[in-house]
C-alpha cells in the first residue's frame, strides 16, 4: 500500500478544531512507514493553527520549523499558539505540536499583509518536459499527483517533480500555502550526493519562503538542489515554480544521514 492510499481526504489532513484560546488539534493524520507522521503534514497543520490566531487579511510569508521527535500517525496532535507580536504589517507566532505531552515540532511563522512594490526574481526555473509529457508517480500524498520530468530506473528520488492538489480549486490563499508546505518535505535535493550505504534519513528542520501568490490546483514545479552532505548531516534547498516560471516559494532543509557500517552493509 502507498502512503495516499487509505489517507483521510486532503482538506481533513489540513484542517484544526479549536480545543481552547490558542489551542488546536488535528485528528486526520495520514501514516507513513511505520506509522511514521509526514513532517510535511504537521508543518502545514501548525501553519493552519497559527493563521487561525491572525487577521484574516495577513498571509503567511514564512516559517522555520525544528522536527524534534518522530511522530506517531495512530495520535491526533496538539498544536499550542503563542502570540508574540502583531505590528502594523507583520504578525508572528510561535507553535509548539505536542503528542500526549511529548513534543514533536516547533516552529516559528511570521504572516503580512499584502503590500504593492517590484515584482522581479534572479532566478529561473530550468527547462524540463512539461507535466503532461512527464512520468506519473504512484500515490504518494493524499490529494496530490506527483510527475516525475526526468524519469531514470536507477534512480529513487527525483531531484524535480511536479506536484498538484486538483481539489484546491478556488482555496484561500492560506490553504494554497498550507497545501505547499505539505508537498514541501517530500523528496530531497540530496539523491545525488549520497551513496549506497544510506540506510536511514529523517528531517532536523525545515524553512518556506513565500514569495508570491501560491495555486495549487494546476502543476507546480519542485526543483531540489543538493549542498552538501557531512558530519551525518545533509542540506539541501528547493524553489517551487508556477508554469509560467514565477518563482511561488523557496525551502530549505536539513536532514540526519546516516549510513551502514561493515562491509557488507548497503548491499
Amino acid at each position: 500500500m502507498t502512503a495516499a492510499e487509505g489517507s483521510p481526504a486532503l482538506d481533513e489532513l489540513l484542517t484544526v478544531r479549536e480545543l481552547s484560546a490558542d489551542r488546536w488539534a488535528a485528528d486526520a493524520l495520514a501514516s507513513g512507514r511505520h506509522n511514521g507522521l509526514y513532517g510535511g503534514q504537521v508543518a502545514a497543520q501548525a501553519l493552519v493553527a497559527a493563521a487561525r490566531t491572525v487577521a484574516g487579511e495577513r498571509a503567511p510569508h514564512s516559517l522555520h520549523g525544528y522536527f524534534l521527535r518522530r511522530g506517531d500517525a495512530r495520535l491526533p496532535v496538539v498544536f499550542d499558539v503563542e502570540r508574540d507580536r502583531d505590528g502594523h504589517s507583520y504578525s508572528a507566532r510561535t507553535v509548539v505540536a505536542r503528542q500526549e505531552e511529548r513534543v514533536i515540532f516547533r516552529m516559528a511563522a511570521s504572516f503580512s499583509r499584502a503590500e504593492e512594490g517590484p515584482d522581479r526574481q534572479a532566478v529561473a526555473m530550468p527547462e524540463v518536459r512539461d507535466p503532461e509529457e512527464s512520468h506519473p508517480l504512484p500515490p504518494i500524498l493524499a490529494g496530490v499527483e506527483v510527475r516525475d520530468p526526468d524519469p531514470r530506473a536507477e534512480r529513487q528520488h527525483p531531484m524535480r517533480t511536479w506536484v498538484r492538489a486538483p481539489a484546491t480549486a478556488g482555496a484561500d490563499p492560506l490553504h494554497a500555502a498550507a497545501v505547499l508546505v505539505y508537498v514541501s518535505d517530500l523528496f530531497s535535493g540530496l539523491a545525488s550526493l549520497m551513496g549506497p550505504r544510506v540506510r536511514s534519513m529523517a528531517s532536523l528542520d525545515h524553512a518556506v519562503w513565500f514569495h508570491r501568490p501560491v495555486r495549487m490546483d494546476d502543476w507546480v514545479l519542485m526543483d531540489h538542489v543538493g549542498t552538501s552532505v557531512a558530519a551525518g548531516r545533509g542540506w539541501y534547498t528547493s524553489t517551487l515554480f508556477d508554469r509560467s516560471g514565477a518563482a511561488l516559494a523557496s525551502c530549505a532543509q536539513e536532514m540526519v544521514i546516516r549510513e551502514a557500517r561493515g562491509p557488507e552493509a548497503g548491499g
